[in-house]
């Protein structure tokens, strides 16, 4: 078993702490879900990252989804320094933004118009604002297991039914603002149902993550998407799709062209800017022309369509289509976890694993597809904290939660994904529940 002397990182971290909240700039950083240091990155390089003691760890968080390419992948590296050579930030018009805003629609026709904006926050903000504006009506409706970024109105959670009205999930979301979001549990059309029997003339849109891969990977069943794009339709709501993850991961429409569903809006994020500050949001044309310059609900950006993402973006989506890189995925993935749960069974360790195309998601043993979160078996966050640190001690770095997904990337070849079952042979030899 290799040794890990995290004593550069425990230095770091300690200084860190009288900089950031918590000494980090996203919450789940700090490791409080799996405990111990927070290993600090010097380098990243295709399915690799280097801590700042020299150690070499085999990748499966990719920045959270982005890197569908893996690290420094060359052609992006090689397009970002040619812009920069250029220039990195303009704060005007643009051909660059232009260019990866025509392939997105080559690729997506249902998107008729989108806008460039720096986060998936920033999008879904933009999404509930504006679905609010053109439809005239007051409620959002969510549900429990989706994340939408740190937007006031998404920061919510089910009051004290089933399904209705929410309540804050934040210090500093005020009730009023909670008010204005309905909550129902993924999977349950009954309670959706009854929502919109309830606030159906009120409801300016449903928003939902297709493939939620934010508390867990709440894989949904196609009909309950379906039975969401037809209530909508009946009372005059939009349906909202954040695929600021599934978007560009699991082919080139997203969960939406996987399956067909068509919403009205949808958010994307993290692969479209191949590892910058890149998001968007988008939909139908006559939505869309309510937003600024063209219609009265506003939104800008001082680095919106930054030239720099832009092109990383445009060379990551061009990279994809080149390499054929969701068919690579998806078998690769399949073969991944199929030999990783069969290592799962041979130490009689308390864990599955569950994937959709190139994602995946170790979880505690059932007998049930985990549809939402109070199928999330007991014990998730001790056993996978344990199973984390012993995998860290064989050099592989998963996303430090238990609720976080894990992503592969076309950096992940079949000679990683053997290293990394070896490694993961070797830490179950040594887990104990």
């Amino acid at each position: 078993m290799a040794s890990n002397n995290f004593g550069s990182s425990k230095e770091l971290f300690e200084r860190s702490q009288k900089v950031a909240p918590g000494g980090v700039h996203s919450p789940v950083r700090a490791f409080r879900s799996v405990g111990g240091t927070p290993i600090f990155f010097q380098k990243g390089q295709g399915a690799h990252l280097t801590s700042v003691e020299g150690d070499r760890y085999i990748d499966f968080c990719q920045s959270f989804g982005p890197l569908i390419l893996g690290h420094r992948n060359p052609e992006v590296q090689k397009a970002v320094l040619e812009m920069i050579d250029t220039a990195w930030s303009f704060g005007a018009c643009e051909p660059y933004s232009l260019a990866l805003g025509e392939k997105i629609k080559s690729w997506i026709p249902f998107v008729e118009r989108l806008r460039f904006v720096s986060s998936g926050t920033e999008a879904v903000m933009s999404l509930a604002r504006l679905s609010k504006a053109t439809t005239g009506r007051k409620y959002l409706l969510k549900f429990n297991g989706c994340y939408h970024g740190h937007v006031d109105s998404m920061l919510v959670k089910s009051g004290s039914g089933l399904a209705g009205l929410a309540s804050s999930d934040s210090a500093g979301v005020s009730q009023e603002i909670a008010g204005e979001t309905l909550v129902a549990e993924l999977d349950d059309e009954k309670a959706v149902t009854e929502l919109f029997s309830k606030y159906g003339s009120q409801i300016a849109a449903v928003i939902i993550e297709p493939v939620p891969a934010n508390y867990g990977l709440l894989i949904q069943r196609q009909e309950f998407l379906r039975f969401l794009r037809d209530i909508t339709k009946q009372h005059g709501s939009l349906l909202i799709f954040d695929e600021v993850i599934t978007g560009f991961r699991v082919g080139p429409q997203g969960l939406a062209g996987l399956w067909n569903i068509q919403p009205d809006l949808v958010a994307y994020g993290k692969v479209l800017g191949g590892g910058f500050n890149v998001a968007a949001y988008g939909g139908r044309q006559d939505l869309m022309d309510w937003i600024a310059p063209s219609g009265p609900v506003y939104q800008a950006g001082t680095l919106s369509a930054n030239p720099v993402g832009m092109r990383a973006g445009l060379t990551t989506l061009e990279q994809v289509e080149k390499n054929d890189v969701y068919t690579v995925l998806r078998s690769r993935t399949a073969m991944f976890t199929k030999e990783m749960q069969a290592l799962f069974d041979k130490h009689s360790a308390p864990f599955q694993v569950a994937h959709f195309e190139s994602l995946f998601w170790i979880h505690g043993r059932t007998d049930k597809t985990i549809r939402h979160l109070s199928q999330i078996p007991e014990g998730q966050k001790e056993n996978f904290a344990k199973l984390f640190h012993h995998l860290l001690q064989q050099r592989v770095y998963l996303a430090p939660s238990g609720y976080e997904v894990g992503f592969l990337s076309f950096a992940h070849t079949e000679a990683v994904l053997g290293e990394t079952l070896n490694a993961f042979d070797k830490a179950l030899g040594v887990f104990k529940a």
